[in-house]
């Protein structure tokens, strides 16, 4: 009995380290910590994030039905995304965030400079704590044409960032998230777009 518990406790311990080694080598062969797949998906979905946030926001203080139904569009549009980027991290076994800090990877794309080691770049778009305060204390109009005016230059960076991965990475998956976030942000900032014509506002 001694015997048989010893061979089978030997085959346990033999399957996990086989399964371990397994999950060690599926990732070692995927996206690096610093790459430009894991960059994004540590990015975007902070940027996603703060999205989300305002969109909710606005959506307790307007009765636009047409601007609730958008709010709620990206709202659950982009928490689904941070789903699907934070289960790539995991299944890449890397970090949620990275230490260095945020947009190493995108640096020297169009519109986003290069920036030492030592000082990373800011996330573009991203609304200040000044803005988002304000956008919590305004109401009706107000809070419309706040929320539409942060939501366009929010996307506007959004975009810039899935088209800097695009030109980073051969990644299907992330290739074919990108293209899509693109396409959808891009249509959201015409439709934004109109929405502060309608209310006398031009530009964001």
């Amino acid at each position: 009995m001694r015997r048989r518990a010893n061979v089978i406790v030997a085959v346990v311990v033999l399957v996990a380290a086989a399964v371990f080694a397994g999950m060690a080598a599926l990732r070692s062969g995927g996206p690096a910590a610093d790459g430009p797949e894991a960059g994004f998906a540590r990015d975007m979905s902070a940027h996603h994030a703060q999205a989300v946030r305002m969109a909710f926001t606005v959506r307790d203080k307007t009765r636009d039905p047409g601007l609730r139904t958008l709010a709620y569009d990206i709202a659950t549009t982009q928490q689904a995304q941070i789903g699907m980027m934070t289960a790539w991290l995991d299944e890449w076994g890397l970090p949620k965030t990275d230490p260095a800090g945020p947009m190493r990877w995108m640096r020297g794309h169009s519109g986003h400079p290069a920036a030492p080691a030592a000082a990373p770049a800011a996330m573009p778009g991203m609304a200040t704590r000044e803005q988002l305060d304000g956008l919590e204390r305004a109401s009706g109009r107000d809070a419309e044409i706040r929320f539409l005016r942060l939501m366009v230059v929010h996307h506007r960076a959004g975009v810039d960032m899935a088209r800097a991965v695009l030109d980073r990475t051969g990644h299907e998956r992330v290739r074919r998230l990108a293209r899509s976030m693109v396409d959808g942000q891009r249509s959201e900032i015409d439709l934004m777009t109109a929405m502060l014509r309608e209310r006398g506002v031009n530009g964001a």
